[in-house]
């Protein structure tokens, strides 16, 4: 399986490895974000032994580690005479590392955690034994409120773990390194996100639009099983996240137009809006000179999932019908304007990768005032610097420029920060014909731009 992105994730535990110690180290994230592969990679780098856990009873689980460690340590006694208790695990695993490095991954944690004195041994061992060893070891899970709640004070095991990481999806730039072509990158990262393993799904020989029909209009694929059962997975009453989901992904993205679209009261909005943001799936925005603001509005943070409610979701009897060129016809119609609303954060993105070179900005976001809007607003704190930007899914050609860049400079007279500040504007599209020659006081950016990045 190709391994995309993830350097400084692999350096950070590469140099933990490396130190000598012992190493208690977690890994979180949502299913599919590449934590196992991750750790294969590691193991295959310096050795170790995998070993996931299921649902399924301890004793069974037990046996199936029993098998893997026999075999690893070529060890016939522990095949034929299988571990039967979590003491007699730890101290199996704690004679094999006294003396040795060696990396011992436990993937998936939380299927294991139903003996709840499993945390204590856990601690009994770690803190009387393994600490003294030369063990690299690695809790790994999916279930990121229980894996959060080892490191919690009341947890046995807080204190003691040495390092952690969180995998978050990839950023557009790795899409883009992996697929190459630009206007194609920002396609695949609008509809497939960032997550590794739906990237991988992608057929690089296929159009863009077989793509599509291929992962998210049949029935038995990976993909239009995966988004709600991964939710299901998550989440108790999931109709009504559900329904606060396909409302954000429908535009709806304030409070009062979530509560009008799924027809819930405040109270339990609030609630759900809250756990959606603990798991990563959603975030709260507010306009970037705002700092505690009511005008805050809810968006998706996963392009698949905002892909699937917006298009998939709604109408998914149109495939159990059959009838997806009808489907195709819907999400062609719908795809640039779709578009131009992820364009604005891959801009976002892209702004940000430029700004590592040369620090030219401290802040960066959206700006919104009654029936006004800014794209990208970008803020200098030192010397006062700001510049406004428009982002523009589209191919721009002289007059457009002139006539986007006046329009944005009407709209920033509403804009309140610093009296005396430097403010300068900027274009960000798909296309700008002959954009060496428009000569203004403002920044042009396009999929060129984007390309020459990598």
């Amino acid at each position: 399986m190709e391994f995309i992105d993830r350097n400084n994730e692999m350096e950070a535990l590469s140099s933990s490895y490396e130190r000598g110690n012992a190493e208690f180290i977690t890994i979180t994230g949502r299913k599919r974000i590449g934590k196992t592969e991750l750790i294969k990679r590691l193991i295959d780098k310096y050795g170790g032994v995998l070993l996931t856990c299921r649902e399924e009873s301890e004793k069974l689980m037990l046996q199936r580690f029993s098998s893997i460690l026999g075999s690893y340590f070529a060890d016939d006694f522990i095949l034929k005479n299988y571990i039967n208790s979590w003491e007699s695990f730890f101290e199996y695993i704690y004679r094999n590392t006294l003396n040795r490095r060696l990396i011992i991954a436990i993937d998936e944690f939380p299927y294991a955690v139903n003996n709840k004195s499993l945390l204590s041994i856990l601690q009994d061992y770690w803190d009387n034994k393994l600490n003294e060893t030369k063990i690299f070891l690695i809790l790994s899970g999916s279930n990121i409120s229980m894996m959060e709640n080892l490191s919690d004070y009341k947890s046995p095991l807080y204190g003691r773990r040495t390092g952690q990481i969180e995998l978050k999806q990839f950023p557009f730039i790795e899409v883009l390194r992996y697929i190459k072509d630009p206007e194609l990158a920002v396609r695949y990262y609008s509809v497939f996100g960032g997550t590794p393993a739906y990237i991988m799904e992608i057929n690089k020989t296929k159009s863009f639009i077989e793509n599509i029909k291929n992962t998210f209009l049949k029935l038995d694929s990976f993909i239009n099983q995966d988004v709600l059962f991964l939710l299901r997975e998550e989440l108790n009453e999931p109709r009504y996240y559900f329904s606060i989901i396909e409302a954000i992904s429908s535009g709806k993205t304030s409070l009062g137009e979530i509560m009008n679209y799924a027809g819930l009261q405040r109270n339990l909005i609030s609630k759900y809006l809250s756990v959606l943001i603990d798991l990563d799936f959603i975030r709260r925005e507010i306009p970037i000179t705002s700092r505690k603001s009511k005008k805050g509005i809810y968006l998706l943070k996963d392009n698949m999932f905002n892909f699937y409610f917006r298009f998939i979701y709604k109408n998914y009897n149109l495939i159990e019908l059959n009838n997806t060129e009808m489907l195709i016809n819907i999400i062609k119609e719908d795809m640039n304007n779709y578009i131009g609303h992820t364009f604005e954060y891959i801009s976002i993105q892209f702004l940000l990768e430029l700004n590592k070179k040369n620090s030219t900005f401290d802040e960066i976001g959206k700006w919104w005032y009654k029936e006004n809007e800014i794209d990208i607003v970008t803020l200098g704190n030192k010397n006062n610097e700001i510049t406004f930007y428009e982002c523009k899914w589209k191919v721009l050609d002289e007059h457009d420029v002139n006539s986007i860049i006046k329009e944005l400079k009407e709209k920033t007279k509403n804009f309140k920060w610093h009296e005396n500040r430097i403010e300068k504007y900027g274009i960000i599209a798909k296309k700008i014909k002959n954009k060496a020659k428009l000569n203004g006081n403002y920044t042009l950016l396009d999929l060129d731009d984007f390309e020459k990045s990598i």
